[in-house]
């Protein structure tokens, strides 16, 4: 999981599934897959999950597919 250099999630925002399927533009059970597949870091609150967005920023990231 990424962290801020301070080590403090007081200052992180944390997202729900449906939230981060619609900024990737994906259903919801893509993300669903992607954590548990453990490509996308998550934690879980109660019976739902939650992902930090400098996660989800960042297997963006990682994940740019570069044409040509």
């Amino acid at each position: 999981m990424a962290s801020n250099t301070t080590g403090d999630l007081s200052e992180s925002k944390f997202l729900t599934i449906a939230e981060v399927a619609a900024m990737m533009r994906v259903s919801k059970m893509t993300v669903y897959r992607l954590v548990h597949g453990g490509e996308l870091p998550a934690l879980r609150v109660g019976r739902s999950f939650r992902v930090l967005e400098e996660d989800v920023n960042d297997y963006l990231r990682k994940s740019f597919y570069n044409a040509g």
